[in-house]
């Protein structure tokens, strides 16, 4: 059977990775295999998809040759020094959208238009094998996100996707929301850039987004069995005052179509710095998210896993709103039933995502480790919540505690 052979020469940005005389800290560690060229793509040996400084030592390295190259396809501008095309390879060309190209080798490109300046470009193989690459920065454009299908109204997902993933990760959930991406294709990150550190973090984040990057110089076989990342159902996301908790919590949603964000804090009337945190959250959600202002989080919970994914920020705030009904504040009110139908409260809500279908990411304040509140009030509401935070975390397939913008796993 013939299968298509994918080799990445080059898996960064247009300038590379590290930058030239960038300074920053990614840029000073992405040395040995977290040094990355120019995104550059040999397919089959025959077809070389936009240029990386040096192809020729490039395919070398990879254990490649360039002189069976047959077509060189550009998909985007370049605004740098001038491409280097050694001697023997075809002048690289463009391909207008929606045009389709019939190679002698058997595979078939088809332009895909993006939205943002360059092509995107589909190429199939002989047994049907599909990949879809796209420009740096770039979405497809036009999409229908009715899920019949990949761009231009080819049907079915795609075995391969190669896009800017961390740069536009709505663009992966709108190929999701199209049909053209499933839980079978392999997304592969590509024009990797200096704005996440290398290593383990850039790992961790593409596979909260369902994606992996990989060294330049690998072969990859498109429409081969590859396990993509499991992504987890139930995520608590803990962390300090402006720790970046709530950041995180929605950069593991980014790459769905729809997200539920469950705001349990409200709305207080006349409160203008509140007011402004909430607008401040509202402009980094995508415009595919829907945000439900409650702490009846029950019957959320309680929905199929069909449902989208809910974002729950934060539990905090919950547990303040459920201590208000029970009169927690109050001593004598505590003593006389407000422990025990706090309690019980919490108890239905832990059980609630045991039970849960749903994708859930859950956001709460790690309060234990500052100073001790001076009063009786204060210091219950620390105690009350310590232990909803380990109990909702003990049903959580992943637990995070952000430090300093930085997620540490704890499980997961």
């Amino acid at each position: 059977m013939a299968r298509v052979d994918l080799t990445l020469l080059g898996t960064g940005a247009p300038r590379g990775l590290p930058r030239p005389e960038c300074p920053c800290a990614a840029c000073a560690t992405a040395v040995g295999g977290e040094a990355r060229a120019a995104t550059a793509l040999l397919v089959d040996g025959a077809l070389l998809l936009d240029l990386t400084p040096g192809p020729a030592f490039a395919a070398a390295r990879a254990g490649r040759s360039l002189a069976g190259v047959r077509q060189v396809l550009l998909s985007h501008p370049h605004d740098g020094p001038a491409l280097e095309v050694p001697a023997g390879l075809p002048q690289p060309a463009r391909v207008a959208d929606g045009r389709e190209l019939a190679l002698l080798d058997g595979h078939r490109v088809r332009a895909v238009a993006v939205d943002v300046p360059g092509t995107g470009y589909e190429v199939t193989g002989g047994d049907g094998e599909r990949l879809l690459y796209l420009p740096p920065g770039a979405a497809p454009a036009g999409l229908d996100e009715t899920g019949d299908g990949a761009p231009g109204g080819h049907p079915g997902p795609y075995d391969m996707v190669l896009l800017d993933v961390l740069a536009r990760p709505e663009a992966l959930a709108r190929l999701r929301a199209s049909g053209a991406v499933d839980a079978a294709t392999d997304v592969v990150a590509v024009h990797l850039d200096h704005t996440v550190p290398p290593g383990p973090e850039l790992h961790r984040r593409l596979a909260a987004l369902g994606a992996r990057a990989v060294p330049d110089g690998t072969s990859l076989v498109v429409g081969e069995y590859h396990a993509v990342p499991d992504l987890p159902r139930r995520t608590l996301v803990l962390g300090g005052a402006r720790s970046g908790k709530s950041v995180e919590a929605e950069r593991r949603l980014m790459a769905f179509p729809e997200v539920v964000y469950v705001a349990t804090g409200g709305i207080r009337e006349g409160d203008e710095d509140w007011a402004h945190r909430v607008a401040l959250h509202r402009e980094r959600r995508p415009p595919g998210w829907r945000t439900a202002e409650t702490c009846d989080l029950l019957p959320l919970l309680a929905q199929p896993a069909t449902a989208p994914p809910l974002l729950i920020d934060c539990l905090s705030l919950w547990l303040t709103h459920a201590m208000d009904e029970a009169g927690a504040w109050d001593d004598a009110v505590w003593e006389a039933g407000g422990r025990r139908a706090l309690r019980e409260r919490c108890e239905a809500l832990v059980a609630a995502v045991r039970e849960t279908r749903r994708r859930v990411v859950a956001v709460s304040n790690e309060v234990g480790s500052g100073v001790v509140p001076a009063t009786p009030a204060g210091r219950r509401f620390r105690d009350e919540l310590g232990r909803l935070n380990a109990a909702f975390g003990a049903e959580c397939e992943q637990l995070l505690l952000v430090v300093a913008g930085q997620a540490l796993a704890l499980r997961g």
